[in-house]
Order: structure tokens, then C-alpha cells, then sequence
């Protein structure tokens, strides 16, 4: 007979009852447990509170990029840099080619400083300790388990089991599409393998890879609700189901999937064209319309935030620990409120002459700043920043006069006050960011070495002086996996490329590509696509490139953006680069920043990373491509 044992953890009130693991092993490997602890297959599986608890489990596996270290790194590509005290981060690594270092093996600090990979499959409490390859994994072989026991669940309604096989389906399709993604096509695991058999599962393509994942979310789509509080089963928690699999999630990972499924790279790997797909780009969009016509017909609980809570989608303060998202975001992590476990994390965006702990601190690159956020008229900045531009406004004396709205809620630049209360006299020269050409906010080690500083997710006053991230303070830091602005500009892009028309739009939902992106850009009072980006289908492919960009800054999402548009190893977005100036004579400080007139503002080359087409994928374990010789390792690794 097998058996179930009981796992004690830490339940979030997001959490039911207990969480169940499985075990192969007889009954008599466990003649030293107390009889409470062992539950037959019988009892785990027979109706929803129990199948759940084993359910619940499963978004223990789901793990916070966020707070995967001390301080942590998630954006890979050419938009962040990390300054010299972060060497043992994978941002550092990947700039000098080495993308080994996703994995534990070949880490720093024992692998803790990447979100990718951990030691082990641990589903506690501990972001630290939480890493998406054994995971992914673990999660994979669990929701399997869970499928192949559905039949035992027969003291349950149509209701409860629909639940219990949508999540589980949602699971074994968003862990693999979470792997492909990065690593390419691999073996499509759909059921429990067996411990005491060679392992042959040959690697699938990319393609076909992904078509197993859309199986699995469409399924699950259909069989979830939209929002678990308006049934029967989910009012038993009700108000407690804001992170549960839904009907929405489902879709959205199903569109996200297919458009990957799309992409230039994801092509060329399943069928040797550096093209887009258009058979699977339509059926993206037909998924994210689908999505899009439930949330503007108002069947949703999901909505865009006003741009004046924009901050909100990223952090809360002073709410006893909510959870930050609002209405956009979709879907996010697990997050333990009051532990504290962003105390780091909040510090690694200031330099260190303003905030104590950590030296390694993240800061925007020049170059995607420069290129991304262009002028609140809807125009780009030249590609020369040094030279004015009449048609745009932009003067490089003025340089962050005039921006896209989201500049400013994105970065911290040259004057702007920071510390907002009382300071000892002699520091208070760095109430505001001294972010010039030899600031005291510069700094190769732990200050900016780009001359800006993150904005988006954490308040100006998490700083030494303001105190933001004290525990009091109840600062609760979670960048989330998807939200919905992410779905319109995903949406966008999939109609485009799947039709190849610019007013394209999908069968299920009444916006065009353009009129999609136009959302998103209206949010943030900022103009729409003006007529010259809408010229053609790579005209305006080009400025929903530069929308994600600018929408999407630091969400983890460039990097496998420029690596799915086969960009990654193309020069400019191999460069990263910092603004060099200095002040006018006439500029003060305590005014509108944006007013401080400058001198010879330039940009300089910090790095050029040495990246090679291999670079496209990243390389998989030697451990597990030489399990067997189906199991093959990824070109030129």
C-alpha cells in the first residue's frame, strides 16, 4: 500500500488545510512514523479539502525572482547593470559571456545568487531558497501524480473536480513552458516516471513543446473559473483566492506560450526560419483576445490601475504587508508578508553613501534609457543625444525635460530630492541624487556607474535616512510574473505578426494591434502611435518593441524579449553605456530637476558583452545531459 505523509509548514492564509507529499515506499518504510502521519491514497484523494492540500503544494514550487537572494538579479539583458560588488550575481556573469552561471554549480556564494537554480526542490517558506529548475521539475512529477489519482476523488462535486484537474493541468503546462523557454524544446513529461527504469525521453522541439504546454492551459482554461470567490468550492475561502489558477492565468500563459511559440528564435530552433510564425501567432492572439474581450466586457476581477497607483503593481508601504498588483497583475509568486525577506532587496537600488547594508546595487543602463524613453510627444530621442532635435523638443542641455511620464516613475536622474527628512549637516549634500560626472551617487563599486538609479520598484525614501525599509514601515516589495498591461502588448504583437497588418486584429475581440498598444500608451498619458510608426508591419513592430520596453522596464521580461527576437547578440543591445555631464554654474538644487541645465552631455561605453549565437539558449546541466544521450545539450555548450 503507499502512503501519504503529512509536511508542517508555514500556511499563508492563502493556503487550505495541509500539504501532502507522495511516496513510493510501502507501508512497513514507515513503521517509525506516528500513525497520524500516514494517510492511504484512499483518504489524500478522495474529496476536494484533501486533494486540494496536495494541490496547494504546488504553488510552493512557484519561486520569487524577487527575493531569491540577499539582493537579487533577474534582468539579463542589455537594461540593467550590476555594479562591481555584485560579481557573484548572474547579471555580471552573463555580461562577460558566462552563462554557466544560471546554475548552482558554477554560482557564486554557493548559487544563492540566482533565482534559476537552488541546491535542492524545497517548498517552504524560504524564498532564499526556492529555484525554478528543481522546482519546475519536482512540480511537474506532482501535478502528474495528482492526475493520475483523479479517479480516486469520489466524494466530490463536478465543481470540485474541475478545480482540482484545471490547476493541476496549469502546473505541468506553465512548469515546462517556464523551462523551454529559456533552454529549448525538452521532454514533455505527462506522466509519473517510473524510479526503477532508464530514463529515454528523447528532447522535443521547441514547437512541439510548446503545443503539448497549449494543450495542457487550454484544458485548464476551460475547465477554471474565472474568479474563485463567485463559487460554490471557493467561497469556503472566500477572500483568500486572489492567487489562485484561474481562467485568466490559463489564458494568459496560453497566448504568452504561442506568441513564444512564434518568435524568430523559437522558429528558426523547431524549423530553420528566423521568421515569425504565423499560424501560432494567430492563435495567440486569439487567446489574449479571448482574455481581453472577458476584461473589457467586465466578466473579470482584473483591470488596468490608474497610472497615478502605478507604483502600486510593484510595492505597498504601510498596509500591513499587502500584497502589492492591485487589479493588473495576473499572476506573482508566493510572498511571505513580515518576514522581511525585501530588506535587501530595497537597498541594492540606492548607493551606498544613502542606505546601509549590501554594496552590489542595480542601476538602469544608459543606452536603454537613452533609446527606450523617448519624449512625452510620442517622438524617440535622437540616436546622437548629444545633438538637439527640433521635431522632438529634446535639447541635451534639458536632457530629462519633457520625457515619456513613465521616466520618471521608472528612473532617478540628475537632482531630484531623494531624502525627504532630516539628515546630519554634513551629509545633507546628498538629499538629492548627485548623479553628474563624479557625483557622489556615482560609482563603479557601489554607487551608479550609468548615472541613473531604479525608480519603479522601491519609494525614494527607502534610504538610511527615511527609513522606508524598516520593519515598521511594512514595505512589501513582489515584481510580479505577468500582468495584464503585458497581455495588451503581447496581444498587440501577435495580431501584427499573425496577419500582417498593422489594424489586424483577432476573431474574438474588437481592438487592432495598434488600438491595443494605444491602451497602454493612453494609461500613461502619453500620446498614440503616431502615423509615421505606423507605416509598416516592421515600422510598427519596432515601436511595440519600444512600448514593451518602456512599459515593461526591469520585469524580467528584455531578456528573453531580445532573445526571442534574435536580437540578444546584435549590436546596439550588446553595448551597455553611461550618461557623462556636468552641471551649468547657473544650476540649484531644490527645484524641478528637470529645469538644471547641463554641460556636454555624451554617453560612454562601459561594456560590450561577448555574446555568440550559442548565447541564444541557455546551456543545460552536464548532470542531466549525461543522464543519457537522448537528453542532449543545447549548440555550442
Amino acid at each position: 500500500m503507499k502512503v501519504l505523509t503529512t509536511i508542517k509548514t508555514k500556511i499563508n492564509p492563502f493556503l487550505v488545510a495541509v500539504l501532502l507529499v507522495v511516496s513510493t515506499s510501502s507501508c512497513l518504510d514507515y513503521l517509525e512514523r506516528t500513525p497520524e502521519s500516514v494517510i492511504s491514497e484512499e483518504i489524500a484523494f478522495l474529496n476536494f479539502q484533501n486533494f486540494q492540500g496536495f494541490t496547494e503544494e504546488l504553488y510552493h514550487c512557484i519561486p520569487n525572482f524577487t527575493t531569491s537572494y540577499w539582493t537579487a538579479s533577474w534582468n539579463w539583458g542589455e537594461d540593467e547593470m550590476v555594479s562591481s560588488a555584485g560579481n557573484f550575481h548572474v547579471t555580471f556573469a552573463f555580461d562577460r559571456g558566462n552563462f554557466w552561471a544560471w546554475q548552482v554549480e558554477h554560482a557564486g556564494h554557493g548559487g544563492q545568487a540566482s533565482w534559476m537554480d537552488k541546491w535542492s526542490a524545497n517548498t517552504n517558506d524560504n524564498p532564499h531558497t526556492k529555484g525554478l529548475w528543481p522546482l519546475a521539475w519536482y512540480g511537474i512529477r506532482k501535478a502528474n501524480l495528482g492526475l493520475e489519482n483523479l479517479h480516486r476523488m469520489t466524494d466530490a462535486t463536478d465543481e470540485e473536480r474541475a478545480l482540482i484537474e484545471g490547476q493541476l493541468l496549469f502546473f505541468r503546462g506553465w512548469f515546462h513552458f517556464m523551462l523551454i523557454q529559456h533552454v529549448g524544446g525538452l521532454p514533455y513529461i505527462d506522466r509519473v516516471l517510473p524510479g526503477d527504469q532508464q530514463l529515454r525521453e528523447a528532447r522535443l522541439n521547441y514547437h512541439q513543446s510548446a503545443e503539448k504546454v497549449a494543450a495542457d492551459l487550454r484544458r485548464a482554461a476551460d475547465l477554471l473559473p474565472i474568479n474563485w470567490d463567485n463559487i460554490t468550492a471557493g467561497r469556503r475561502t472566500l477572500g483568500r483566492n486572489e492567487l489562485r489558477i484561474n481562467k485568466i492565468m490559463a489564458l494568459a500563459y496560453l497566448g504568452k506560450n504561442l506568441l513564444y511559440a512564434a518568435s524568430p528564435l523559437m522558429n528558426f530552433e523547431s524549423t530553420g526560419s528566423r521568421t515569425y510564425n504565423t499560424d501560432f501567432a494567430r492563435r495567440s492572439a486569439e487567446a489574449f483576445g479571448e482574455l481581453l474581450n472577458l476584461v473589457e466586457s467586465g466578466q473579470t476581477q482584473y483591470a488596468l490601475m490608474p497610472f497615478d497607483r502605478w507604483h502600486s503593481l510593484f510595492y505597498t508601504m504601510g498596509q500591513n504587508w499587502a500584497l502589492s498588483g492591485g487589479t493588473e497583475t495576473i499572476f506573482r509568486s508566493l510572498y511571505w508578508s513580515g518576514d522581511q525577506s525585501n530588506w535587501g532587496i530595497t537597498k541594492q537600488y540606492f548607493p551606498s553613501i544613502i542606505v546601509d547594508g549590501d554594496a552590489t546595487k542595480f542601476v538602469p543602463t544608459a543606452n536603454y534609457i537613452n533609446q527606450n524613453f523617448g519624449m512625452a510627444n510620442g517622438l524617440p530621442l535622437p540616436t546622437d543625444i548629444t545633438k538637439a532635435d527640433p521635431e522632438s523638443g529634446y535639447n541635451p542641455e534639458f536632457p530629462f525635460r519633457g520625457r515619456d511620464p513613465r521616466f520618471y516613475k521608472t528612473v532617478v536622474f540628475d537632482g531630484v530630492q531623494v531624502v525627504q527628512g532630516s539628515m546630519p549637516p554634513n551629509q545633507e549634500d546628498n538629499r538629492y541624487a548627485n548623479l553628474f560626472t563624479g557625483g557622489s551617487y556615482r560609482g563603479a563599486v557601489s554607487g551608479s556607474p550609468t548615472g541613473y538609479l531604479n525608480r519603479k520598484f522601491v519609494p525614494l525614501t527607502a534610504n538610511a535616512y527615511d527609513n522606508a525599509f524598516a520593519f515598521g514601515a511594512a514595505l512589501h516589495l513582489n515584481v510580479p510574473y505577468l500582468r495584464l498591461a503585458d497581455v495588451y502588448l503581447m496581444y498587440a504583437e501577435a495580431a501584427l505578426m499573425g496577419h500582417n497588418s498593422v489594424q489586424a486584429r483577432s476573431s474574438n475581440f474588437n481592438k487592432s494591434a495598434l488600438e491595443a498598444v494605444n491602451v497602454i500608451r493612453e494609461r500613461a498619458g502619453m500620446p498614440g502611435v503616431l502615423p509615421k510608426f505606423q507605416t509598416s508591419v516592421d515600422v510598427f513592430l519596432n515601436e511595440i518593441k519600444r512600448e514593451r520596453a518602456v512599459e515593461l522596464a526591469f520585469e524580467r521580461h528584455r531578456f528573453n524579449d531580445l532573445r526571442r527576437w534574435m536580437q540578444l547578440i546584435e549590436r546596439p543591445y550588446t553595448l551597455k553605456t553611461s550618461i557623462e555631464f556636468t552641471r551649468a554654474p547657473e544650476s540649484t538644487l531644490g527645484g524641478d530637476p528637470t529645469n538644471m541645465r547641463v554641460l556636454n552631455f555624451r554617453e560612454e561605453v562601459l561594456l560590450e558583452r561577448p555574446l555568440a549565437e550559442r548565447h541564444y539558449w541557455l546551456p543545460l546541466k552536464v548532470s542531466d545531459v549525461t543522464l543519457y544521450p537522448e537528453f542532449r545539450q543545447n549548440p555550442g555548450w
